[in-house]
């Protein structure tokens, strides 16, 4: 070999050496992540926390770009389009971010980590074959709303009057199991629809004036990004309320919720994203329905209010706070 075969074949190899150390700088996954309040967010630790499971690592072998509509749900699809516009991997959004989301692409993959009814929203063909470029984990649950009435009158027994309050951009009615159970129990319900956070206060004065004895909240982002306000309002009439998230209760000093296990939802989500950076189209992915259920019940809010939990609904609590 002549010394100038040596030298091109040197550089050549040189420049392979580059090419082949380079490729992975820049090169990692980015998942959008679209949210309805503002960070801290006890539910997105648990996404991530998830993904660390799996072996992801932020800011090493994955990025991740936040955007908080900060409650405002007007915001996300701005929001959804910018995520679109950096042309990321994966979009993880919930309810109202995903519509969102889908409106702003049909190819990017969207995973949802909690979604009420996806199939009635039209995101999805059905929860066992998606059809498009949405998946992930559904909080559906028709008997839910039932139960809550249900839980409000063992834990209530005086409970006559019983007011709802629900973001009418989500809901036009409260749920039909809710209102066969109130039906069945002797209670009468008092809807409160309230989609913008200056409603929050006539609201609840009105259920209070018009003598309701308690208070179910429906999970929406609207409600979720002003969860501490509902709550303060709800003490400040003394309503006892029951909430769908563990949050409402454990951050915020709600009086007691029931529901899908929201943190280990979002855990799964990771999965979720997991499958799809490996290659797995949304489409493919069915819709994953809760297995796992959670009753929080919060003492201190109780003797605030005046109020005894009777044993029964005690043990079966799954975290009480005293």
């Amino acid at each position: 070999m002549n010394r100038r075969t040596f030298v091109a074949g040197s550089v050549c190899l040189f420049a392979l050496s580059l090419a082949v150390h380079a490729q992975p700088v820049g090169k990692h996954p980015r998942i959008g992540i679209l949210r309805p309040g503002t960070p801290p967010d006890p539910l997105l630790d648990a996404f991530r926390q998830g993904l660390r499971d799996l072996g992801y690592a932020e800011g090493h072998n994955i990025s991740i770009e936040y955007r908080w509509a900060e409650g405002k749900e007007e915001r996300f699809p701005s929001l959804a389009a910018d995520l679109v516009r950096l042309k990321v991997d994966v979009i993880v959004a919930g309810v109202g971010a995903a519509e969102a989301a889908k409106r702003a692409t049909t190819t990017i993959p969207i995973v949802m980590p909690v979604y009420n009814d996806p199939v009635r929203a039209g995101l999805v063909t059905s929860l066992a074959r998606p059809g498009g470029n949405i998946t992930g984990l559904t909080s559906l649950s028709n008997e839910l709303p039932g139960k809550w009435v249900e839980l409000i009158k063992e834990a209530l027994p005086r409970v006559s009057r019983l007011a709802v309050l629900l973001d009418p951009a989500g809901d036009a009615s409260p749920p039909q199991s809710s209102e066969a159970a109130a039906r069945a129990l002797g209670i009468r319900l008092l809807v409160l629809k309230v989609g913008h956070a200056d409603g929050l206060e006539p609201a609840l004065a009105e259920a209070r004036k018009k003598n309701a004895d308690a208070l179910i909240a429906l999970g929406s982002p609207f409600v979720y990004a002003h969860r501490t306000r509902i709550v303060e309002l709800a003490a400040k009439h003394r309503l006892p309320t029951v909430y769908a998230q563990r949050e409402y209760v454990v951050g915020a000093g709600g009086l007691m919720s029931y529901g899908a296990d929201f943190h280990h939802q979002f855990r799964r989500a990771a999965t979720y994203v997991d499958k799809i950076l490996k290659g797995a189209k949304p489409a493919d992915l069915p819709v994953e329905q809760p297995t796992k259920f959670e009753l929080v019940i919060n003492l201190k809010t109780a003797k605030a209010l005046g109020l005894t939990i009777p044993p029964s609904v005690l043990a079966r609590a799954d975290e009480v706070i005293e």
